[in-house]
């Protein structure tokens, strides 16, 4: 009788044996992507489809509060056991930066052990999309370190921040990251913010040439290849405006200022280089918060820019529907996130969890929502090749942190974002002066030195501005070394030695600014912000004090944002913008100190006298122009209304002459373009670089236009005595402008053209005129 019962099985297990099961569509590489992708879909249960949507920030506590604990646990949420509300995990965020605290190798041995699990021990063997923060450079140890923000805005270089983040790309996927976030493409609107450190412009224009940069660098044509990452822009549409400059703060602005201001880079980002990954915005806009709106994040976003890639959610970002009162739960929230267009949680929210699915049993989230961006989320995964090449190169991986060519590019990057603000003949040093002493809180401060968005592991040098000082001077050089006080805090006890040292020295380099997130104190990154612009602490008594002892002063500021230095920028003799330098920000400021480098940065953004000036960015319209510049207040009572240094600026060791424009032709249809050129000429007795800004105005339209908007630029390298043509197409896009019913149309009229070295000097003018 058994062996009756049995035989059957017997059978049917050799037969098994011996005629394979058919494969599966999506498994089979041959077939179309989008086949493979609704085979998949169809396979799926509705926990399994979850799943695929939430892929955590490895630093929630749901996932265990030691790096031990959170180990383990991403092993089992790879595989779908660590909790049964959900299916396997799709994914994780910014895993190897919190519990991979070891070397390349190490990160991609435990990234392949997670693909093995989600690919051999899960029923349908979906392979796992691990996301890093790429903000400058890959978020995680064994990774360089470039600078931040500001520094590589300064360099008005697009090639030099497409080389940055194609390294930082290589060196994710190496180890087995596939995508890039928090590449902060926004205008750069409120410095008051404190995670505006991470943006690189005020201007619109800019941002938006830099974000082409960013995409091509980092995902350029092909993301399956294993130098390349999907480029996740942030933070759509924008957070850099929020009400009273602080965190999270809602950003009342109309629908001209979203697409006058804010949406140029992501038009740039999105629909002419491609990129693949957003993350939704905190703040609500216009009284909707971004992760409920529709409007944003589907309307514009996909329907108008053409986005095909996915949108995740904020650290959070579904609890902002909560507290800005538009969703009574969690649950509520994720099915109204769903609904608007956001793709994938990343904080274990349980709105995108257990709730999700009992929201869509319920009837109250809809099952095609849910598969919507299930699609896009397998088809991210198709299209990186994960299904066929799910692993990495342990050995390819090893080799492949901080290469030579990386480091120096680290270097060359802190150097062409140090902007000169001020000079009166001091700089450059002597490299065999017989003392310097070196001054301040930021003088030997690594961690101050690199910003927000750098790993929690350091394995590899950081190099400090005294260190790069030390290396560079001469051997008969006595370099003395004086703190003098904190960033933040009054307390003076160090006083006394550092102007001890001052005196004895002939010269002193006195080094300020903030502090970096994740110090006791911090003063700047996300989540600090501030009301004033100016030095905290007793930093700005430490520079009187310097300089009252008579010994030469030169001023060096690490910082994320512009600092009102009044006092300074009028009494200090030599003034350096070093920003967030990055790993090897200490050598960078020591060569243009020394001469070794001349300085090229150019300001990216406006840096005010006061916060009270607030907004003070450049491309302002004609009733402020009216006001300060013909107007009878042409102040304010208590200061100038103008800034402290505008926007574009930068000194050379050398200097420059502009002559010869060329407008051709002088008239054009709406659709025409326009052919402007200049000569510029090193009439110095050095090599240096210069960047040449070009800016238009249109001289009557139908709507407000700033004085001035910036519409070219060109980083060029000229001997003594060397000229170059630089030349500039002005196309209809340039020229065009949002008319009083929000259509975008080139008007007829006359357009100037302004070329010169920043925004307030301009050498070179003429007009043109579109009939």
């Amino acid at each position: 009788m058994i062996v009756t019962i049995l035989l059957p099985v017997i059978l049917a297990a050799l037969w098994a044996l011996q005629v394979p099961a058919e494969r599966p569509v999506y498994k089979d590489p041959a077939q179309p992507a989008e086949r493979r992708v609704e085979d998949l879909l169809a396979r799926m249960t509705l926990k399994e489809k979850v799943g695929q949507l939430n892929m955590p920030c490895v630093y929630v506590n749901s996932l265990g509060r030691d790096v031990a604990a959170k180990t383990a646990a991403c092993r089992r949420f790879a595989e779908g056991t660590f909790t049964d509300e959900i299916g396997p995990g799709g994914g994780f965020f910014t895993l190897a930066n919190t519990i991979l605290h070891q070397d390349s190798r190490r990160q991609a041995e435990y990234f392949n052990e997670l693909q093995k699990i989600a690919v051999e021990k899960t029923r349908l063997g979906i392979p796992l999309l691990q996301t890093e923060e790429g903000t400058h450079g890959t978020m995680c140890s064994d990774k360089t370190i470039f600078p931040e923000g500001l520094a590589l805005g300064s360099a008005w270089n697009v090639d030099l921040i497409r080389r940055v983040y194609a390294t930082a790309a290589m060196e994710a996927r190496a180890v087995g990251i596939h995508q890039l976030f928090t590449l902060v493409v926004e205008p750069n609107l409120d410095p008051r913010l404190g995670r505006n450190q991470e943006g690189y412009s005020e201007d619109p224009y800019l941002c938006a040439r830099i974000a082409e940069a960013i995409v091509q660098g980092a995902q350029g044509g092909n993301i399956a290849s294993p130098d390349r990452v999907v480029a996740g822009l942030c933070h759509y549409p924008g957070q850099s405006q929020p009400v009273s400059g602080l965190e999270r703060g809602a950003m009342e602005i109309s629908e001209r200022k979203l697409r006058e201001t804010f949406l140029p880079p992501w038009i740039a980002g999105i629909r002419r280089a491609g990129a693949l990954g957003v993350m939704a915005t905190y703040p609500a806009i216009d009284g909707v918060p971004a992760h409920a709106s529709s409007k944003i994040l589907t309307a514009i976003l996909r329907d108008e820019l053409g986005f095909r890639g996915l949108v995740l959610g904020e650290g959070g970002g579904i609890g902002t529907l909560v507290y800005e009162r538009v969703a009574a739960s969690q649950k509520e929230a994720g099915q109204i996130a769903l609904r608007a267009g956001l793709d994938v949680g990343i904080s274990y929210e349980a709105g995108f969890m257990g709730a999700l699915v009992e929201s869509v049993n319920e009837g109250k989230a809809s099952l095609a929502d849910i598969d919507r961006s299930v699609r896009r989320v397998l088809r991210q995964k198709f299209a990186l090749g994960l299904f066929e090449r799910p692993y990495v190169d342990v050995e390819r991986a090893a080799g492949s942190a901080r290469t030579p060519a990386a480091r120096e590019l680290a270097l060359a990057a802190a150097r062409e974002g140090i902007v000169l603000l001020k000079n009166d003949g001091l700089l450059p040093l002597r490299k065999n002066l017989r003392r310097i002493a070196v001054i301040g809180p930021n003088a030997d401060d690594k961690a101050n030195q690199l910003g927000d968005y750098v790993p929690r592991a350091i394995l590899h040098e950081i190099v400090t501005v005294l260190a790069g000082i030390r290396q560079s001077v001469s051997n008969e050089t006595t370099v003395t070394y004086a703190r003098g006080c904190d960033v933040l805090g009054d307390d003076k006890s160090g006083f006394p030695e550092a102007l001890q040292a001052a005196r004895n020295a002939d010269v002193a380099i006195v080094v300020v600014g903030e502090n970096r997130q994740g110090s006791k104190a911090p003063t700047n990154g996300e989540g600090y912000d501030v009301a004033s612009l100016d030095l905290t602490g007793v930093q700005e008594d430490l520079v009187r004090a310097v300089f009252e002892t008579g010994t030469p002063v030169v001023v060096v500021l690490i910082n994320g944002r512009p600092l009102s230095t009044r006092w300074i920028a009028e009494h200090v003799p030599a003034l350096v913008e070093a920003w967030l330098p990055g790993e090897s920000g200490g050598l960078a400021v020591a060569g243009v100190l020394f001469g070794d480098y001349n300085p090229s940065g150019r300001l990216p953004i406006t840096v005010p006298r006061h916060s009270g000036q607030l907004p003070v960015y450049y491309n302002y319209g004609p009733s402020k122009s009216y006001w300060i510049e013909r107007g009878w207040g042409r102040r304010y009572a208590d200061m100038s209304a103008a800034p402290l240094y505008e926007f574009g600026h930068g000194l050379s060791y050398t200097t420059f002459e502009y002559a010869g424009l060329r407008i051709e032709p002088k008239t054009i249809s709406p659709n025409g373009e326009v052919r402007v050129s200049a000569e510029v000429r090193n009439t110095g007795r050095l090599a240096g670089e210069e960047v040449v800004q070009l800016y238009i105005h249109d001289v009557l339209a139908s709507v407000t236009r700033p004085v001035k908007e910036l519409r070219g630029f060109e980083k060029i390298a000229l001997n003594p005595g060397e000229s170059r043509t630089v030349r500039f197409t002005l196309t209809a896009d340039d020229l065009s402008l949002l008319d009083q019913n929000l259509r975008r149309v080139v008007e007829p009229g006359a357009f100037r053209v302004m070329i010169g070295r920043s925004s307030s000097d301009i050498r070179l003018s003429g007009e043109f005129e579109v009939r």
